[in-house]
């Protein structure tokens, strides 16, 4: 098997419109989530719906596309990578965290089809 790489393909809409921070030395991060939706037959031949949210990162002119034209419902093919990580909360309590750091962003629907 050749070398294995840490990549992650999503096509969801965005939960809530992303979250913007311009940082120190003028570097810009977008957060937001997407929701997946598989579609299945259970046991019973009963159609079901699974619904996954992925919390979704992005930095420089990529989270600038984001700012710029992506909304709550938007649907987005996106490309990047997981990105694991950890911090303490308020109550010093240890909290991990996995999101998708995207490196690129595809806007989908009727409006739109510009990519990032």
């Amino acid at each position: 098997m050749y070398a294995l790489k840490n990549k992650v393909q999503l096509i969801g809409n965005l939960g809530n419109a992303p979250e913007v921070k311009n940082l120190d030395g003028g570097k810009k991060m977008a957060r937001f989530s997407i929701a997946t939706n598989e579609t299945y037959r259970n046991m019973k031949g009963e159609k079901v719906t699974d619904t996954q949210w992925h919390n979704i990162v992005a930095w420089g002119k990529v989270a600038e596309i984001a700012e710029k034209y992506l909304q709550k419902g938007s649907e987005v093919a996106l490309e990047g990578k997981l990105v694991s990580r950890s911090y303490n909360d308020k109550e010093g309590n240890k909290k991990y965290i996995t999101e998708v750091q995207v490196n690129e962003i595809l806007m989908l629907g009727e409006k739109h089809g510009a990519k990032a």
